[in-house]
């Protein structure tokens, strides 16, 4: 079973799509609140007695979206060099 994604106020800035051999390994939005900026994060485990659904992971608060976006940065970059592909969606 999926986690359903929590509806937040705000305004979406972007979302990050990770994957590895074509599977989805994780997804990244953030959600501009005004006075913070929370980061979403979808994981889906790649083990191979692991289900193919995803969990929730935070959400990661911050109270600019300048902070938010250096996490989501850092975050991309790491799973860049563990050979992840990830795109804007």
């Amino acid at each position: 079973m999926s986690a359903a994604p929590q509806v937040r106020p705000g305004r979406e800035l972007y979302v990050r799509h990770a994957r590895l051999d074509g599977r989805s390994v994780a997804v990244l939005r953030a959600i501009d609140e005004g006075e913070r900026c929370v980061i979403e994060v979808d994981v889906w485990p790649t083990g191979p007695d692991d289900p193919p659904s995803s969990t929730s992971a935070g959400p990661y608060v911050f109270p600019s979206s300048a902070d938010a976006t250096r996490f989501v940065t850092h975050a991309v970059e790491t799973l860049i060099a563990l050979g992840c592909e990830v795109r804007a969606s």
